[in-house]
């Protein structure tokens, strides 16, 4: 991550632009593989079988609109504790069937990494990046009309071809991609506690990141609308969900920071096929906000980061509403 000391010594140099751009790529390894890690393959709901792709605020990553200019390998381990639940008096469609309220717990745990490419071309970089998620799931319905079920399972491997990132100025960065997941995880029809989806997923994203220097302050958002496909063991079709993503974060010199992490998911239009229609098409949406630290350094001459965020989810509509801890660590090779 940059050292902002640093990073107003090169802006008072006549050539600062370049510099700069060069000690955002030295400085902010472990960004981009958190930014199309950690967004890539989160349990959620308000999807067929009360589980979808997004968790409330936890897509955005600090420096997730910047992909360096340099060719290296940058891999990150990142674990999601997530725990929630949908009231009685609503019902999702799970297991081939109807069922009012739901009680959920997930830990997701995601090895990730990325391949930045090493080349500029017009002012923009490009990255390449895939990941392999495990996930533990723990769901029962309430008036126990469908059995408690539980697993530790492999969800869907995801990747992400092209990643390009472009340098508007030194201080505003902004990248595009299309994420995909491969439905490659563990999945079954009858079972309430899935890791995968049965779907493959299209989600083009946009990741803007906002410098200030001065006030050694980072704004950076990330936008992505999700395209499933159908189930076709269920013939169950999600509708779209689009996904917003904020994070304000201050630094310090002696590499930690804080801020303040928050999410909009809002699923577009009503799902349709299979049992859709006996739930309305299960359309719904989730608000959170939570606190976010960070600290980077080195280990022996290897770049690190690690980051803690907690979003509460304080507003929802027919998805469980609860709590989500997210801990990320990065490291970055040559």
């Amino acid at each position: 991550m940059p050292d902002f000391h640093s990073m107003r010594t090169i802006m008072s140099q006549p050539n600062y632009l370049l510099a700069a751009w060069r000690l955002v790529a030295r400085l902010c390894k472990g960004a981009l593989v958190t930014a199309v890690g950690m967004s890539l393959s989160q349990t959620a709901w308000a999807t067929e079988g009360g589980i979808g792709r997004p968790i409330t605020g936890q897509q955005v990553t600090p420096y997730g609109g910047i992909v360096p200019p340099t060719s290296e390998w940058i891999v990150s381990a990142a674990t999601v504790y997530y725990e929630g639940s949908l009231g009685a008096s609503k019902s999702i469609p799970i297991a081939g069937q109807v069922t009012p309220g739901v009680n959920a717990t997930a830990e997701y745990t995601i090895l990730a990494a990325v391949k930045t490419w090493g080349i500029t071309v017009g002012g923009w970089n490009f990255a390449s990046s895939f990941g392999v998620p495990v996930q533990y799931t723990d769901i029962s319905s309430f008036h126990g009309r469908l059995p408690d079920d539980h697993g530790t399972q492999f969800a869907d491997f995801f990747f992400t071809p092209v990643i390009a990132g472009y340098h508007l100025t030194s201080n505003d960065h902004v990248a595009l991609s299309v994420q995909i997941y491969a439905p490659t995880g563990a999945y079954n029809s009858n079972r309430l506690a899935n890791a995968g989806q049965n779907t493959w997923t299209f989600t083009p994203t946009i990741a803007y990141t906002k410098l200030l220097p001065k006030e050694n302050i980072e704004l950076s958002l990330n936008y992505g609308l999700e395209f499933y496909t159908p189930n076709k063991d269920t013939h169950y079709h999600n509708a779209p969900v689009s996904v917003l993503d904020l994070l304000a974060l201050k630094r310090f010199s002696n590499g930690w920071g804080v801020g303040v992490v928050g999410g909009y998911v809002q699923q577009i239009g009503h799902d349709s096929g299979g049992i859709a229609d006996m739930v309305g098409g299960a359309q719904g949406h989730s608000v959170g906000l939570g606190p976010m630290i960070t600290w980077s350094g080195k280990i022996q001459k290897t770049p690190v980061s690690a980051a803690l965020r907690w979003v509460n989810e304080f507003n929802t509509s027919n998805r469980p509403k609860g709590n989500v801890v997210q801990l990320s660590v990065n490291a970055t090779f040559e």
